[in-house]
């Protein structure tokens, strides 16, 4: 569906820009994309960038985040809403179109979803936006009625005179407010004025996602449009030498095949006449060098790696001093392996390309790559090329690249119709942008009283470049500079830093790559705390006792899961403490070893300190997902190489946690005045650590090498 957009008036924030876009629904999310002309419109008010109102009293909201099952098309609409003092049952959602300059993500300097910031961004800017647009309103209503604008008052889509009782609706003021400038003052509510903010507010896209109606990027259709399917080098780093299609060609349906230099693509008039012919065809490959690379080449070059320098992260203290001195000295290795998106909805893209224009229909977490891409691509101006959003079956960072993208422009360009091009299961697990493998060397020295007093860190990581489709050998990398994704989760808690000559121990991170490092850390803290024969717990309350919030969390979760319990024989409980993207947050762990040495994590309860919870039923599940999430790496994850190709396939051999492996799982959100913090990740960063704590505690093993597996030896 094409909609129109306006240029609106500029709101304080700095954002101009204005959507025309027709109400399609009433309290729900419409998969309409930002694309159209730029046509100003009469009868629609449009204060800023996120809201429309026309004479109807139909409100439109634009979402600058993408939704790709995290809420956030409920989330930043509640936050509009509460201040513009209307009903999420009367909005209606849509995408905002790819536009750097005006919806940047100023925490990820991009027009991006990722990294949890979503609401950290949208706490204020979008809670102006409504602001601004309620206080026009107001001022309209008070210029019909000739009254003061103080005795005037935002009630539910309405502007009341409380000195009259006069009442106009939103639609009725849209021709008066129209001609008000940016208001020069605006007042936020207090956060006990909120009505929506808080609340478990129902998600706006549920009802299409239930009846079948909601858009993800595999579903749309278009006309004359075919359909491809890839295969591409097995290979890491490999080139296509030879293609026989001659059975591929038999195959009724089989329009054509495209060869690129590492793929090749069958293009057919539906799916299944494309896939049946990439399954006929006989390919010949060049493999290269990486013909004979194995994922224990991979480790030997990173532990031979983390012999070496790498760039300081952070340094705090005399570290060479105080491991001088100390008589208690502690080392290890942890590592973590490959890791795939394993997205729930393949990967896949359609593509139009023609001589004066480019349409791209896609889910993606950065919409302004899409149209770089295209414009490289295809040679056509940026103004030539329209993306149209679509909502992600699972993103988990995959869809931050556009490598695949590139390869549906590319393969489009030699077919002369639309094209919707889809990664079958198979070549979307081995052509992944896989999660880099981590070596991290760690040391510590202990003071006399057991406590840490010096603190070394080393991070090596390494990552297959097989960006779905555009491939290189993978390669051991150093670092250039420091990168706050490592730094985040390692430095200690804001406010845990205690004076000179404490017991917070001096420290060295070094590092070649970034990593969020929960798991390592974490994990070293229950070995600092068994050596010096301290509680796991009290061994935190510790080292955190100068950070409230962080300390809050900590004995929360331990108090909800029991800590002073004693388990029975085989079962035991591990913790683990976490401050990233704003949020603090402690996750509990209880776990069962069978006699064969396999591992069921029985329950998992989480203490969350996200600052002020928007949506309390939304950091419910995000927080549940990503322990199902996390889980699953920890249990089961795990990409290795043999002869330089991904050895899994599909979930049959990539496992992730089946329904009946799901533990328990209870989340303790802690009420807070604090400005929110990111929540989508906290949840899988913190489990690995508290789950192998608890494989500890049951068994006497320690876990460093991610995943458990089958590493646990029978009891």
């Amino acid at each position: 569906m094409k909609t129109g957009l306006s240029i609106g008036a500029a709101v304080s924030d700095g954002f101009l820009l204005g959507f025309s876009v027709p109400a399609t629904a009433q309290g729900r999310y419409t998969a309409i994309a930002g694309d159209g002309d730029l046509t100003p419109r009469r009868g629609v008010f449009e204060p800023n960038a996120f809201i429309q109102i026309d004479t109807f009293d139909a409100i439109t909201l634009l979402v600058p985040e993408v939704e790709m099952g995290q809420g956030i098309y409920t989330s930043i609409p509640m936050l509009i809403a509460e201040e513009l003092e209307v009903s999420l049952h009367v909005v209606t959602i849509v995408h905002a179109p790819p536009n750097e300059k005006l919806f940047v993500d100023p925490l990820l300097r991009a027009q991006m979803t990722g990294g949890s910031t979503s609401i950290r961004y949208a706490w204020e800017p979008m809670r102006r936006a409504g602001a601004a647009a309620r206080t026009i309103l107001i001022s309209a209503a008070a210029k019909i009625w000739r009254a003061d604008a103080a005795e005037c008052r935002a009630v539910q889509g309405h502007v009341v005179n409380s000195m009259t009782g006069s009442r106009l609706s939103y639609g009725q003021l849209v021709s008066v407010a129209s001609q008000f400038p940016p208001p020069e003052a605006i007042v936020l509510k207090q956060p006990n004025e909120f009505k929506l903010i808080g609340t478990k507010a129902k998600r706006l896209d549920s009802p299409e996602k239930i009846d079948g109606t909601a858009k993800f990027g595999t579903d749309f259709r278009v006309p004359d449009m075919l359909y491809a399917v890839v295969v591409s080098c097995p290979v890491f780093g490999g080139k296509l030498v030879r293609v026989d299609d001659s059975n591929t060609r038999k195959i009724p349906g089989v329009r054509q095949t495209v060869s690129l230099d590492s793929s090749v693509a069958v293009v057919g008039e539906h799916k299944w006449a494309a896939k049946r012919g990439a399954a006929a065809l006989t390919l010949g490959w060049d493999n290269g060098t990486s013909a004979t690379y194995s994922i224990e080449k991979v480790i030997e070059e990173l532990a031979a790696a983390s012999q070496r320098a790498g760039v300081v992260a952070r340094k705090t203290g005399d570290v060479a001093k105080a491991f001088d001195s100390s008589k208690t000295q502690i080392s290890a290795v942890y590592e973590q392996p490959f890791l795939a998106h394993a997205t729930m909805e393949p990967t896949n893209c359609t593509v139009s390309v023609r001589t004066n224009g480019c349409d791209v229909w896609v889910g993606k977490q950065v919409p302004g790559r899409a149209v770089d891409v295209a414009a490289s691509v295809t040679g056509l101006p940026r103004n030539n090329i329209t993306i149209h959003d679509h909502l992600l079956g699972g993103g988990f960072g995959r869809r931050l690249e556009p490598d695949f993208i590139e390869h549906a422009l590319r393969i489009v360009k030699q077919v002369a119709a639309p094209v919707k091009v889809t990664w079958i299961r198979e070549e979307g697990m081995q052509h992944d942008m896989y999660r880099p493998y981590y070596y991290d060397a760690i040391s510590a020295a202990l003071d006399s009283q057991g406590k840490p007093a010096a603190w070394k860190h080393r991070i090596v990581g390494y990552r297959p470049v097989c960006a779905s489709h555009i491939q290189e050998r993978p390669r051991p990398r150093r670092n250039r500079g420091s990168r706050r994704t490592l730094v985040r989760t390692t430095k200690p808690a804001r406010g845990s830093r205690p004076a000179r000559g404490s017991t917070h121990p001096d420290r060295i991170v070094e590092r070649s790559r970034p990593l969020r490092s929960t798991f390592v850390v974490e994990s070293f803290i229950d070995e600092l705390a068994l050596v010096a024969k301290a509680d796991q717990v009290n061994s935190r309350r510790n080292l955190l006792r100068n950070a409230p919030r962080a300390l809050h969390v900590v004995n929360l979760a331990a108090q909800a899961s029991g800590w002073s319990t004693l388990l029975a024989k085989h079962r035991g409980h591990g913790i683990s403490f976490m401050h990233a993207f704003g949020t603090f947050l402690s996750m509990a762990v209880e776990v069962t070893v069978s006699n064969e040495g396999v591992v069921s994590a029985d329950r998992v309860v989480c203490a969350v300190d996200c600052g002020l919870a928007v949506n309390p039923d939304t950091i419910d599940a995000q927080i549940q997902g990503g322990v199902i999430f996390g889980l699953s790496a920890a249990l089961y994850g795990g990409v290795p190489i043999k002869n330089g190709r991904v050895v899994q396939s599909n979930f049959n051999d990539y496992r992730v946690l089946r329904i009946d492996d799901i533990p328990h799982i209870e989340v303790n959100v802690v009420k807070s005045l604090e400005a929110p913090g990111g929540i989508g990740e906290p949840g899988t960063a913190a489990l690995p650590a508290a789950l192998t704590n608890a494989i500890f505690s049951a068994t006497g093993e320690r876990v460093r090498r991610l995943p458990v597996g089958n590493q646990l030896r029978k009891v």
